[in-house]
């Protein structure tokens, strides 16, 4: 997403996005300046990441040089992840920051509303109930008045029906926003930034959801979507599957395709379309008060441009320059100055760098930055200084002309303001933290993430005219391997603090020893760790004082906590104070090669849970699967946990386990376990106990989840609290050692079940049933079968969602599981 800000007169260029935004190449160049020829635009809608057509996006942004974006309502946080452990917030993060990867690739834009991803969602209904419906619809809302597209597209169709709950409310919500964007009594509270803005029409990029190909119902409008761009040598195809492939964490690599494709329309709202979805829409600069002449200049500029030397454009682009400075100001106006003010930065071969010693930064303190500049083309530009407009700074001196390919720099000091918000998604800030402000979330809603803690802004005089490059603190890193890897600016505490557990369980009335630790970010660290507890709970020391001397040191401190007589749930919070200042933040970073590290800072929290929970047994072995906590909780129940390997999937080494348990979507990620089942199914014969966990039918990698037959489906159970029934009360799995009652199915998070086998062996025992609102209840979401001397279950209860969030029943199930036959 660019930003656009005047300044004394001159153009400022700002990206909203990161320090790892590459420079254009020639053929770049090339692409922005078609894109500077087209005034029409396009947006995007849909509910999650992965959502989006990534064949036709590049074919809008690139094949038709509009400007283009996708709104997704979610990032993805309820989803699953394939690549590592990271669930909930931490995977909304990885997700939108796939999703930007993806846009690097195929040229559109990104937003985002507030709406969060609950997990999978049957019907829009249910959905709806679910969201804030009137503030997703804002967020809608906000966004096109933000963008300004000629036309708005959704994925999914209004009519509910046939895919996720999710998806249809996108679609009913972006129809509601379609109608209520241009009226100026529509969410007044925006009008002071924004202007109403009513698309031309609204449209269904309409597919069969069975085979996922066109729509071929009479009277839709039908487009070749897969044409080849001669720029990057590739479809549209090729390039949209590099671009879904980035979505690594959903497992959704591609293939690229080449050749035909037809994209599918049907206009929703708006005004009709017979031929083209942009019907009815000029999209040359005659759209554009006094803006006429500017087109056939954009003409020129293509026509006389020069590949192996863009510089031989700048004359001619400073000239349009000067023509769009007299234009009104406006929205697409001000987007046009923004992409030529790249354009000339590309074509001078004008590079501007600042950066650090270390990315990590406590408000208040010195940064010490170095600016680089330097100019490639052999045209005359003066570096005139670099300003940092949040603290009304900048270099001093006077500016200097710029030898050809020659670096220039300049070293200053600047003070990072003391009231800096500490580096935390926006999306996640919470109210009050370390006494600091809160960051204006109105005026980033929308946005894909945060912008430059720091923001510096360059400045070069060229052509007699002033350009503002945008620019930000960032630490550069030589790594052997990746090579260099910039880092921007992290604004972070003087000391972190981490539970050494998320989440303790407790039996009633006992205590129970809990640690914290500390870490030093900075040298002669000192204060005191003020432990809060909820009423019922007690904790001692009220307080423990700490030093610590060097960066890096660490440091572990105890407290005693004393649960309540009764079964209950709570959050300990805790803070360092330290003089006038009160942290109380964690650390946590997301580093994978696809996309920029990230650093979330959250509150540290420890969930305590006090419940009756019997177990039975003492060693168990756990399969990993796709990124579950499961084996964690295991340990947490008191179990030694071994991670097995292949080798270890022998008869004769799973008999020192008591169970075996299988982690989620194993069958959906390993090729080689199919060979290996007979081991597992032997090691229940022979008295074991093996538990699996759930894999979805589609992508299965194995014939053999189980010693008899199951018959997988994608049948779910969506409600965390959809009714349960006890279909076998004298089940060995429900009595002992725990005795499970209906009581255990309260407090359940998220969704009860996912993945349901719909057909089994009779010699499976299906002990509950349990179904979302109208539907039949489903019986296969857990299954037990003697096998041999010992038993095998499998479960589609969604466990791994349940154990790490503390659900006292999901434990005591969960614990009856691992014990059977013990």
């Amino acid at each position: 997403m660019r930003f656009l800000r005047w300044w004394s007169g001159f153009i400022f260029l700002g990206t909203a996005a990161s320090a790892a935004t590459a420079p254009l190449t020639t053929g770049g160049i090339l692409q922005e300046l078609r894109n500077f020829r087209e005034t029409g635009s396009v947006l995007y809608v849909a509910a999650h990441p992965d959502d989006e057509s990534n064949r036709l996006l590049p074919h809008l942004a690139r094949g038709r040089s509009l400007r283009t974006a996708y709104l997704s309502l979610t990032r993805g946080d309820g989803g699953q992840n394939l690549i590592g452990p990271e669930l909930g917030e931490q995977l909304g993060v990885i997700r939108t920051h796939e999703l930007l990867a993806a846009r690097r690739i195929d040229g559109a834009q990104q937003f985002f509303t507030r709406a969060r991803d609950f997990g999978f969602s049957k019907d829009s209904a249910d959905t709806l109930r679910r969201w804030d419906r009137r503030q997703v619809v804002g967020d809608i809302v906000r966004v096109i008045r933000t963008f300004r597209p000629d036309v708005v597209i959704n994925r999914f169709s209004v009519v509910p029906g046939g895919t996720h709950g999710h998806h249809t409310a996108s679609a009913i919500l972006s129809a509601e926003a379609f109608k209520l964007a241009g009226d100026p009594t529509a969410f007044p509270e925006q009008l002071d930034t924004l202007a109403p803005w009513q698309p031309k029409r609204l449209l269904w990029n309409s597919f069969n959801r069975g085979n996922f190909g066109p729509d071929t119902t009479a009277g839709v409008l039908r487009l070749e979507a897969n044409g080849f761009d001669p720029l990057l040598g590739e479809s549209f195809g090729e390039i949209g599957a590099r671009g879904r492939s980035m979505h690594k964490s959903q497992g959704e690599g591609r293939t690229g395709t080449r050749g035909s494709a037809v994209e599918t329309f049907q206009v929703i709202d708006g005004a009709p379309a017979t031929n083209d979805i942009l019907d009815g829409v000029d999209t040359t600069w005659a759209r554009i008060p006094g803006g006429a002449e500017i087109g056939p200049l954009a003409d020129d500029l293509i026509a006389h441009y020069n590949p192996l030397r863009p510089v031989a454009s700048v004359s001619a682009l400073f000239a349009v320059r000067r023509k769009l400075a007299a234009l009104p100001d406006g929205p697409l106006v001000a987007d046009k100055r923004a992409q030529l003010d790249r354009i000339l930065q590309a074509s001078l071969g004008l590079y501007a760098d600042t950066t650090i010693a270390s990315a990590q930064v406590v408000p208040g303190e010195p940064l010490k930055l170095r600016h680089s500049v330097v100019a490639r083309a052999g045209f005359p530009v003066r570096w005139l200084g670099a300003r940092y407009p949040s603290v009304n700074g900048g270099t001093g001196g006077e500016g200097v002309a710029l030898a050809d390919n020659v670096v220039a720099t300049r070293e200053a000091t600047a003070s990072l303001p003391v009231e800096t918000p500490l580096t935390q998604p926006y999306w996640l800030l919470a109210e009050g933290t370390e006494g600091m402000f809160r960051v204006d979330e109105s005026a980033l809603i929308g946005r894909a993430e945060n912008p430059a803690a720091f923001p510096v802004e360059q400045l070069f005089e060229v052509d007699g005219q002033t350009l503002v490059v945008a620019d930000e603190p960032v630490q550069v890193i030589t790594d052997q391997v990746r090579g260099e890897i910039r880092r921007r600016l992290e604004v972070i505490a003087p000391v972190a603090l981490r539970w050494t557990q998320e989440l303790e369980l407790f039996s009633p009335g006992a205590t129970k020893t809990v640690s914290i630790e500390l870490t030093a970010a900075r040298a002669d660290s000192s204060g005191e760790l003020q432990p809060e507890v909820p009423a019922g709970w007690k904790i001692e020391p009220a307080s423990l004082p700490f030093t610590l001397v060097a960066v890096g040191e660490r440091a572990l401190f105890a407290f005693n906590v004393t649960a309540p007589a009764d079964s209950a749930s709570a959050q300990i919070s805790i803070r360092a104070a330290m003089g006038a200042r009160r942290y109380h933040r964690g650390r946590a970073e997301i580093n994978y090669d696809h996309i920029p590290a990230q650093l979330l800072q959250s509150n540290a929290q420890l969930k305590v849970v006090a419940l009756d929970l019997a177990t039975r047994g003492k060693n168990i072995g756990y399969l990993p699967g796709a990124g579950d906590a499961v084996g964690e909780s295991l340990v947490r129940m008191g179990y030694t946990v071994t991670s097995l390997t292949n080798a270890d999937l022998t008869p004769e080494k799973l008999a020192r386990f008591d169970a075996v348990v299988v982690g989620t979507r194993a069958f959906n990620l390993r090729r080689d376990l199919d060979p290996l089942m007979p081991a597992l199914f032997a090691y229940a014969e022979r008295g074991g106990t093996v538990i699996v966990q759930f894999s979805t039918s589609r992508g299965l990698l194995s014939q053999r989840v189980a010693p008899y037959e199951i018959e997988l489906s994608d049948d779910r159970v969506t409600m965390a609290d959809a009714p349960v029934t006890i279909l076998a009360p004298e089940h060995p799995a429900l009595n002992s050692p725990n005795k499970i009652t209906l009581a255990d199915f309260d407090g359940w998070v998220q969704e009860r079940a996912r993945y349901i086998p719909r057909s089994w062996d009779p010699r499976f025992t299906p002990l509950l049933a349990s179904g979302d609102p109208g539907e039949t209840p489903l019986q296969g979401t857990l299954l037990v079968a003697p096998h041999g001397q010992g038993w095998f279950v499998h479960t589609t209860l969604s466990f791994f969602r349940e154990l790490p969030a503390g659900v006292p029943g999901a434990y005591r199930l969960f614990g009856n599981l691992v014990s059977l036959g013990k």
